[in-house]
């Protein structure tokens, strides 16, 4: 898989009545949902057929899909050792990439650019891991451009002991020409990954899909837009052709997740929120919000690469007045030549 592929005659977007872009710059995430190269290795009963842009020998558990610990078997018969077996990191218990030969474990929020996941943790589009806490029950905006702007909404735990929310992000308020597109995890007690939790909207209206695994919605007045199951329950893949591709997915914080890192997780609230992978076409040098500003050829990375919890700090800088506001300090929307200077942040 590629990361970040600027390509060298950039034209500046516009989105047309038919939505089709040329591209500027492709920004390839690989997230959950697209995964697959086939695993020589020998496969436990429970792991996924293997999917497509994964290294050679690698494959995809899902933990929690399972009432008992999904693992996998990597089985060399070139070799005379005993297989080993792997089960995903406490950091990403729900889903996890297993290496054969060896069952060396990784997150995908240590392996793709683009992807979101847990107390958030954002792999930027320069391929570095670090962590953007924000504040529970307020929105900030993580991708601004001049016709795309994308906002997350956070909603969290407070921990006595600290001086900061625990948060993860709840839902996403998209905006692009003159449409308005939600996607978030709606609030649950318990937690059944048979239950589908996604609640999806398109300028104002619900979006209706059957509940089976790659059943489709494709828009009536912005061509180029859909949402596709993933499965049937709580996985989607939202594209808009020649801007981005979403990868989301509802996931819980497990009994065993708020034990370890004492998130206090209650019997009214499993804080069901959405990991998320992202794959971007046409953003252009201006780009800016938390994860977008780290797809411009001259961001300069300054947090702590090196710390076992880069933090990208100055979340006031990100703050958007709601879900669909474009008024966060480093907004692009709408301003297609904003001399707005570029913000890194310190390393905390």
């Amino acid at each position: 898989m590629s990361t970040t592929t600027p390509i060298s005659h950039r034209r500046h977007l516009k989105l047309t009545a038919k939505l089709a872009m040329a591209p500027r710059r492709a920004c390839v995430v690989v997230v959950a949902a697209l995964v697959a190269l086939a695993c020589a290795a020998a496969v436990s009963e429970a792991a996924d057929p293997p999917p497509s842009n994964l290294p050679p020998r690698s494959q995809v558990i899902h933990p929690g899909r399972y009432k008992r610990d999904q693992q996998l078997a990597c089985d060399d018969p070139k070799d005379k050792k005993k297989p080993c077996v792997a089960k995903c990191d406490k950091r990403c218990p729900n889903e996890c990439i297993v290496l054969c030969p060896g069952c060396k474990t990784y997150c995908m929020c240590d392996f793709y650019p683009g992807v979101s996941c847990g107390d958030p943790r954002f792999t930027g589009g320069d391929g570095n891991n670090f962590y953007f806490h924000g504040k529970r029950d307020r929105d900030f905006c993580i991708v601004s451009d001049a016709d795309l702007h994308i906002n997350a909404h956070f909603i969290g735990k407070r921990n006595p002991t600290m001086s900061r929310d625990f948060t993860w992000i709840q839902a996403l308020g998209i905006r692009f020409a003159h449409h308005r597109l939600f996607m978030g995890a709606k609030k649950t007690a318990k937690w059944n990954s048979d239950v589908d939790l996604l609640e999806l909207s398109f300028d104002g209206e619900p979006i209706q899909i059957p509940a089976d695994t790659g059943a489709r919605w494709e828009s009536a007045t912005a061509p180029g837009l859909s949402v596709t199951r993933t499965a049937a329950a709580n996985g989607i893949r939202v594209e808009l052709k020649g801007v981005f591709d979403i990868m989301a997915k509802v996931v819980p914080i497990t009994e065993e997740d708020s034990r370890v890192h004492n998130y206090g997780v209650t019997e009214e609230d499993c804080l069901a929120h959405l990991d998320l992978g992202f794959k971007f076409h046409d953003l252009t040098e201006n780009v800016h919000g938390v994860l977008g500003q780290t797809y411009r050829s001259d961001y300069v990375n300054q947090l702590s690469v090196s710390s076992n919890m880069p933090v990208m700090g100055e979340a006031p800088k990100y703050v958007s007045s709601n879900i669909f506001a474009t008024d966060c300090a480093v907004a692009r929307f709408g301003a297609p030549h904003a001399g707005i200077s570029m913000v890194t942040s310190r390393a905390y």
